[in-house]
């Protein structure tokens, strides 16, 4: 090998002159807004409306929905007959995390029937489906659905140092407007007043015939 045939394996140097295919304008085309720097058109169609804007929009994000870990009933299963769990024990998310089959307690547990089930245990969980809850009471145990509790929003504003100060927190009462003190007495007057009879009215006598 010698040095003129050591190629260069580097990516292409633009810019250096126009006899080497990358001259003048470097690669970036013409002038105009797609030569400069900091250009972001994708999507973009020349002033139509583009694509992801024509297409219609489909489904939602809940942003009240639990984020709950699945666990089914073979690895609660597995892990009794290694010795993690005991047999007729109370289980919750907290004990699922202490043998191990969860990592973290997100917004609860919901008990799935995968697997098989044969010892007696008490499941509290945030939900289960009817197959497991069939598998688990077959086998002699119970299922307790318990309900996930809202937390309690701490308070903001004024209503922040009203707490720091151990005061209550300020609540908007909507009464109804007091009558004025006027008007009061003539309300009275006029429901303690009798209503005076009004006197019949008089019969219209015939007209003569001419």
């Amino acid at each position: 090998m010698k040095l003129n045939q050591i190629a260069d394996n580097a990516r292409t140097r633009i810019g250096r002159g126009i006899g080497s295919g990358t001259g003048k304008t470097g690669g970036r085309g013409g002038k105009g807004q797609t030569a400069r720097s900091g250009v972001r058109i994708k999507g973009f169609e020349g002033g139509q409306m583009p694509l992801h804007r024509r297409l219609p929009k489909r489904g939602f994000n809940n942003i009240f929905a639990l984020k709950l870990n699945e666990v089914n009933l073979g690895r609660v299963q597995e892990a009794i007959d290694a010795g993690k769990l005991e047999k007729g024990a109370d289980i919750d998310a907290a004990v699922l995390v202490n043998a191990g089959i969860l990592r973290r307690v997100h917004d609860g547990v919901r008990l799935l029937g995968g697997g098989e089930i044969k010892a007696k245990v008490n499941f509290s969980v945030h939900g289960a489906s009817k197959s497991a809850i069939a598998a688990v009471e077959k086998a002699g145990g119970t299922v307790k659905v318990i309900a996930k509790v809202k937390e309690a929003k701490e308070p903001r504003g004024k209503n922040a140092q009203r707490a720091a100060r151990g005061e209550a927190p300020k609540v908007a009462e909507e009464a109804a407007p007091a009558p004025k003190a006027k008007d009061a007495p003539k309300a009275e007057a006029k429901a303690d007043k009798p209503k005076a009879d009004k006197p019949a009215k008089a019969e219209k006598k015939p007209k003569a015939e001419k």
